[in-house]
């Protein structure tokens, strides 16, 4: 399951589905749900990674109360990562639109 594109457009919010669009790829409602949720869970990895390495250039050994509180920018970029959308909704788009690289082995030795 890869990812074609690096920037997510879409919407911020929940969006309410056809449950039909999601089985068209794999016949199966499930199976659908299961490549959605890995595909998740690899995006919500990906955040979190790109966050904790953009937060660690401000980490200290000494941090003391007041340098914690200052930190304007580090504030800017937690928030940005808060606006995002989350990483089911953006699943749930690349899938929808064909940008999720699947397969079923179990299918295909038949």
């Amino acid at each position: 399951m890869n990812n074609k594109t690096n920037k997510p457009t879409v919407a911020n919010s929940t969006v309410t589905r056809d449950l039909r669009q999601l089985d068209i790829e794999t016949g199966n409602i499930y199976e659908s749900l299961v490549i959605i949720s890995k595909r998740a869970n690899q995006i919500a990895a990906n955040m979190k990674e790109e966050l904790h390495s953009k937060l660690a250039e401000f980490a200290s050994s000494n941090d003391n109360l007041e340098e914690i509180f200052e930190n304007r920018e580090q504030i800017e970029i937690s928030k940005h990562y808060e606006r995002m959308p989350k990483p089911s909704l953006i699943a749930i788009d690349e899938f929808i639109h064909g940008k999720v690289y699947h397969r079923n082995p179990s299918k295909e030795q038949k």
